[in-house]
């Protein structure tokens, strides 16, 4: 009988954003160097990957540019390339599914793989091995949780970074989750954290100590601690399920300028450039959109967000960056701009977009239908009246 235990890996691809830029130029290797979302330093632009060589000194993703440069002056930024990202993350994927179609992406640098099915090789032999392909093929280092979870997958590819591979089975729960900090708990809140923390539970062996369970009650509900004690204990989900989250119901794409401006033509060609990094996306998934937007944040950090959605599903790009232009020219409203985005929304397949009913068509169509059955009607008849030929 075959074991129910299913064998996941969790694969984590190492400071994702930073390792693709030092691929594309190679003299970052050795630099501390950040990517984030602009150069605006006095203005607090937000770093969103840290090198490893960054790391040293403190700075990380989440900190402002400012921060950071107090930390490292001498730190090199790097803004942001969506579209780059994005073509490295589909060699990712298009990697693992060389091995089976159970990966499941759940972001641009992270997928869970099935491997329970995978023959002839020993799970921990074909993490090295996918892991050290990564690596010859694309340059892109990565981390490898394997486990019979979901959940402990993940904890243990967070466990050693970089290129680090762990084994968590249920027997080593209490070996080697039970010691982690609460904050290392994945799906744990950065509010949630810190408050179970001022109530003594400092590690997960507090948190699932049943004496503290009244406690932590107030503060998260019976449901969340319910899931949470089946996470670490090895019984939540084990499915890899590659269609859970396939198709994207919207894609975006924004920047952060280097400066505040406020001149409209910066503005206007920065959004064009934003739908040409977030349109090849909707094309490669064979997608139309219904509702194209536009995101702007200005330097006061307020925000605003414009949508307009069209009769009918497209993918004709000039139909779209004209509904972009129109949105930016009938709603902008002068003031200095600071962070600038495209949306297209309310996705749907080409093959699953209904065709809608339309009257004048459909005349046409039973038209033609009624002058071909004229046309078989007259030949059928004439052949009628034709002498048929003698058998004698």
């Amino acid at each position: 009988m075959k074991s129910s235990v299913r064998i996941i890996f969790h694969i984590d691809l190492n400071a994702f954003f930073a390792s693709v830029e030092m691929i594309e130029n190679p003299s970052l290797k050795n630099k501390v160097f950040a990517v984030g979302g602009g150069l605006n330093f006095n203005r607090g632009g937000i770093l969103t990957t840290a090198s490893y060589k960054a790391r040293q000194y403190g700075i990380r993703s989440g900190m402002t540019i400012a921060n950071a440069l107090h930390l490292y002056p001498k730190l090199i930024v790097v803004p942001n390339r969506h579209g780059v990202y994005h073509q490295y993350s589909m060699k990712f994927i298009e990697y693992l599914k060389t091995y089976t179609h159970l990966v499941w992406q759940v972001s641009i640098d992270e997928a869970y793989v099935d491997v329970t099915d995978i023959e002839g090789i020993h799970p921990l032999a074909l993490a090295k091995k996918m892991q050290s392909e990564l690596v010859s093929k694309f340059q892109l280092p990565s981390s490898i949780g394997i486990a019979p979870t979901l959940f402990l997958a993940k904890m243990g590819s967070d466990m050693k970074k970089p290129m680090g591979i762990t084994v968590i089975r249920k027997r080593d729960v209490k070996q080697k989750i039970y010691p982690l900090p609460i904050k290392d708990m994945y799906g744990l809140g950065k509010k949630t954290y810190p408050k179970l923390e001022k109530i003594g539970i400092h590690t997960i062996a507090d948190f699932v100590d049943p004496a503290n369970m009244k406690k932590i009650l107030e503060i998260i509900s019976q449901k969340s601690y319910d899931a949470y004690i089946l996470d670490i204990h090895g019984l939540s989900s084990n499915k890899v399920d590659p269609y859970k989250y396939a198709l994207p119901k919207s894609i975006s794409n924004e920047t952060t300028l280097s400066f505040d401006t406020d001149i409209e033509s910066v503005i206007k060609e920065t959004l064009i450039s934003q739908l040409k990094e977030a349109y090849p996306r909707m094309i490669h998934d064979r997608l139309q959109t219904k509702t194209v937007g536009i995101r702007l944040r200005y330097h006061n950090f307020e925000t605003t967000q414009k949508v307009r959605s069209i009769a009918q599903y497209t993918d004709d790009y000039q139909q779209i960056e004209d509904i972009i232009v129109e949105l930016f020219e009938n709603f902008y409203t002068g003031k200095p701009v600071r962070l600038v985005g495209v949306s297209l929304n309310n996705l749907k397949t080409k093959d699953a977009i209904e065709k809608p009913f339309d009257l004048f068509e459909y005349q046409a169509i039973e038209e033609k239908k009624s002058r071909i059955l004229d046309a078989l009607k007259a030949v059928n008849e004439k052949k009628a009246k034709e002498p048929k030929d003698s058998i004698d």
